[in-house]
């Protein structure tokens, strides 16, 4: 069995836990949380899932219904399910009264989500870079802090973690309508504050699959995108990434329909999410059907793709050419 064939074993091996829910952009609250490293936040976005996660299963324990869970904080029963979807801020008053409700005596319990819900009012580390930044992508920084395994296809540009500061610039003046130099300046400074992600103790796994067309655009022009494959190879010495690339000549493959990231936490709580980036929005996708369905497209691009050993020579092959032309 090749490698690329045991390690779609291993991804399959965990699926999506709940019954899911499709987030739009705006669906999810905007409110900013702290990151400080996956093991201890991952931010506003993941500490609501975790903690709405968790009173979820007390109520159900406890046999309360939403409606008398609503009633005892002086709210709905849509606000009860909001918030077990972590879409609203809570309230330290409202955890405290529910826990209650729902019959936890334990004193830890108790203390673990209160910080819980202090954690999810904090600020995040991206929050000095709120101005420049969409609102739909807010909770992605979020969760791409928490992850221990990112994949993601892409067909257009290099991804993100993996961009020079040059690279990154020119992506960003091709997506944003007539960007002024200090907006491109300090959303090409967030997009390397990002990379350190890569280099924590605590790394996620990032598998990146990129078609070929992304390493023949010249994005910002042959000097920028020399460097950018300069830094691939330099990329693919880091244990924490793996990269494959797909070759014109291998015809179509699996994920004709366009890139997607897909996200896995350490948190048994928290369900994996299918990241989609339009224009101008983003599609969350964590219903299970929909996360197996990318996955299974994902486990197939890894097999099309070339092998991840043969990366380096890939990449150097294309730099040569380039520097050809």
């Amino acid at each position: 069995m090749s490698t690329e064939v045991r390690m779609v074993a291993w991804l399959s091996t965990k699926s999506s836990r709940a019954a899911g829910r499709e987030w739009r952009a705006g669906g999810l609250p905007d409110r900013q949380g702290t990151v400080t490293g996956r093991g201890e936040t991952g931010g506003s976005t993941v500490r609501r899932l975790q903690l709405g996660a968790r009173l979820r299963e007390l109520r159900l324990a406890a046999g309360v219904s939403r409606e008398a869970a609503g009633y005892r904080i002086r709210a709905s029963e849509s606000k009860i399910s909001r918030m077990e979807l972590g879409r609203v801020s809570f309230k330290p008053r409202d955890v405290t009264d529910l826990l209650t409700l729902y019959g936890v005596t334990d004193p830890e319990e108790h203390e673990r989500l209160l910080e819980l819900t202090r954690e999810a009012n904090s600020p995040s580390w991206w929050h000095s870079y709120g101005d420049v930044l969409e609102s739909w992508f807010h909770s992605y920084l979020d969760l791409e802090q928490a992850a221990e395994l990112i994949r993601t296809y892409e067909i257009q540009f290099v991804p993100g973690l993996l961009q020079t500061e040059a690279y990154a610039g020119a992506v960003i003046r091709l997506a944003h309508s007539n960007p002024g130099d200090r907006e491109v300046e300090r959303l090409a400074k967030l997009r390397m504050s990002r990379k350190a992600t890569l280099n924590r103790p605590d790394a996620p796994t990032f598998w990146a699959v990129l078609d070929e067309a992304v390493l023949r655009r010249l994005i910002g022009g042959r000097d920028v995108l020399h460097d950018q494959i300069v830094a691939l190879i330099e990329a693919c010495e880091n244990p924490n990434v793996r990269l494959q690339v797909i070759p014109f000549d291998s015809g179509g493959h699996a994920a004709a329909g366009g890139a997607f990231s897909i996200l896995r936490f350490p948190h048994a709580e928290l369900d994996d999410v299918v990241y989609i980036e339009h224009l101008t929005s983003a599609l969350y996708l964590d219903k299970r059907e929909d996360v197996d369905n990318y996955a299974a497209a994902f486990g197939r691009l890894i097999i099309e793709a070339a092998p991840p050993a043969r990366t380096p020579e890939i990449l150097k092959r294309m730099l040569a050419e380039l520097d050809q032309r």
